[in-house]
């Protein structure tokens, strides 16, 4: 088997370790599968981006490849604190003033007090999915094996084989751990622990 380094060698290794040499027109689907489990689970570094939002009456349309904030900024540099729905319109109704907190309603980033402007928002974004005119992407460079196994998983569904799903989504974690492993230890590895409070 050679290295997987496109959509089109991970679709050969793909039928080759699931033992189907037929799946090629189904190939788009199980890939699309396969992406939507990551994106539901995976948060690294690679996924991060940055962002500005133009804030219409404390509403702003959230970026398409949105997933999850990691920080939201008002325009005077004040983070600002996450809130759900509900106590966000409690804490601030619609009162007008500066931005001290947000919501995410469905695709609308929800800033109270209500303002106009732009916020600068750091978030997680879904993985730019492979096709045949976006042969590669981040992911496939670095785990390619995660691939392999989310496609063959998607395969063993698709096939209605239980034994071949367990086997594939079992390597499919083992990978996507060793990935979360990986990139805390690029972050954290010589990070110093700091206590917060009074000493003694």
């Amino acid at each position: 088997m050679a290295a997987i380094s496109d959509y089109a060698s991970l679709l050969v290794d793909a039928g080759e370790y699931s033992g189907r040499d037929d799946i090629a027109h189904l190939f788009p689907r199980f890939v699309g599968l396969a992406e939507a489990k990551f994106n539901r689970v995976l948060r690294v570094g690679e996924m991060e981006k940055s962002g500005t939002i133009v804030l219409t009456d404390g509403n702003g349309n959230l970026p398409a490849d949105f997933l999850e904030a990691r920080m939201v900024v008002s325009p005077d540099g004040a983070n600002l604190v996450a809130w759900s729905l509900s106590e966000l319109n409690r804490r601030y109704s619609n009162f007008g003033g500066i931005p001290a907190g947000y919501a995410v309603v469905g695709s609308v980033l929800r800033v109270r007090p209500t303002a106009s402007g732009n916020v600068t928002m750091d978030y997680y974004a879904t993985i730019p999915p492979l096709t045949v005119a976006n042969p590669t992407n981040w992911l496939l460079t670095k785990a390619p094996d995660a691939y392999l196994y989310g496609v063959a998983e998607e395969i063993a569904i698709w096939e209605r084989d239980p034994a071949k799903v367990s086997a594939a989504q079992g390597l499919k974690v083992q990978a996507l751990r060793g990935l979360n492993l990986q990139d805390e230890r690029s972050r954290w590895g010589n990070s110093q622990v700091v206590i917060g409070g009074l000493t003694p």
